[in-house]
């Protein structure tokens, strides 16, 4: 039997060498950029160029295609470590796997062959196109559609807040080549940037991630081809859901990365700020604070590379662990960057300081591959399965007598 100290244990000893890595190439080429791309909002493709080079993107490639090869945790471990000092650039890598997976999990040889060694050798970006104006939680709702023309479909609508809006090559875009069926409606398309009829709309002025854009998407006419339609048609709700499965642990890692580095910003600056004649991290209540976002960081990332290894094993609980990793560890940073800005009182609230600029990244965190408040419910129709299983194996007698009144 492994125990659960055994497996984080063994988990962090195997990742130690990639998080190094990391960590001296995030040192080396993207701090001294931070601030650079924070104050532009402007894409930085030279991190990106750098970033392909090293594998960053196409983490969940397999080698034979020119990618990575790597594995959830992986992915996992690069999000985390690049996060410390930019969620931004976190997000890049994120939004671009997120946009491959559909390929990885459900595309035919003949695709993987075409767009993943398009993607690792040319260094292509691709984006993903779910969300729609009026379609956010609620998929079934998307308006975008897709007219069956014989060889090819026609697709006609409008995506919002496509990350990598206008710098992507690729956008894994779902539109309903079955309207009359809902989210069981709905097919994967790889829609090229430069295809006719696809007009990028103006980038989006968000609070946080600055530098990666996000815009709108409007297909007028579209055209693409029946041999870009990945898995089969009417799948599209099902490829959305399983590659989410696999992204939001990276949100939640991207978390983990914002709160490490408001508790580290937090720290020091509580040993060097003097109040009552004494650094107000010798104070009691500040000690409190500290202790309870270390806490707060640690269990986080506990659960990440669960639910990341779970995902890597394939284990039936994986959705719920994934679905919770989101929610809590966005929740998480949203709560720790607060509290380090109370740390740093009045200095916190400067611009000129990285803390605000991790408060405002981690709100965005809470929103995106699915709010909280939709990760909330699929974890808790989950346990409720994993529950009545149990109730039909152990406890079906016992729960048939109680008196519920």
């Amino acid at each position: 039997m492994t125990y659960a100290g055994e497996f984080m244990f063994d988990l962090m000893k195997s990742k130690q060498a990639l998080t190094e890595e990391v960590a001296e190439f995030v040192q080396e080429i993207v701090v001294d950029k931070v601030k650079e791309i924070e104050e532009t909002d402007e894409f930085p493709w030279y991190m990106a160029e750098h970033f392909f080079k090293r594998g960053y993107l196409t983490l969940l490639v397999p080698k034979k295609y020119g990618g990575f090869g790597g594995s959830i945790t992986d992915f996992c471990t690069v999000v985390e470590e690049v996060s410390k000092y930019s969620a931004s650039l976190g997000l890049l890598i994120i939004v671009h796997t997120t946009g491959i997976l559909p390929i990885v999990l459900f595309g035919n040889e003949k695709q993987k062959k075409v767009f993943l060694e398009d993607i690792s050798h040319n260094h292509h970006l691709i984006g993903f196109a779910l969300t729609e104006p009026k379609a956010g939680s609620d998929i079934g709702s998307a308006q975008t559609v897709a007219k069956n023309n014989g060889r090819s479909h026609t697709l006609n609508g409008k995506k919002a807040f496509v990350t990598n809006g206008g710098v992507s090559h690729l956008y894994s875009t779902f539109a309903k080549t079955n309207p009359r069926r809902g989210k069981r409606g709905l097919t994967t398309f790889i829609v090229p940037a430069d295809a006719d009829g696809l007009i990028v709309g103006k980038k989006d002025d968000k609070i946080g991630m600055r530098g990666i854009p996000s815009t709108s998407l409007s297909f007028k006419n579209v055209e693409v081809p029946n041999t870009n339609i990945i898995g089969r048609k009417g799948q599209g709700f099902l490829i959305a859901m399983e590659t989410l499965n696999r992204s939001r642990p990276a949100v939640a890692a991207q978390s983990v990365g914002i709160a490490e580095a408001a508790l580290e910003l937090a720290v020091l600056f509580a040993m060097k700020r003097r109040q009552f004649g004494k650094p107000i991290a010798k104070l009691e209540g500040m000690q409190f604070i500290l202790a309870d976002m270390a806490a707060s960081v640690e269990a986080a990332r506990s659960l990440v590379y669960k639910a990341a290894y779970y995902l890597d094993s394939n284990h039936d609980n994986a959705t719920k662990l994934s679905a919770m990793s989101k929610f809590f560890c966005s929740d998480m940073a949203m709560k720790v960057t607060i509290d380090a800005v109370q740390v740093f009182g009045g200095y916190g609230c400067l611009k000129s300081r990285p803390l605000e600029r991790l408060m405002r990244d981690a709100k965005i965190t809470q929103i995106y591959e699915g709010t909280n408040q939709i990760q909330r419910f699929v974890s808790a129709e989950q346990i409720i399965k994993e529950h009545l299983k149990t109730y039909d194996r152990y406890f079906r007698k016992e729960l048939e007598e109680m008196e519920w009144e």
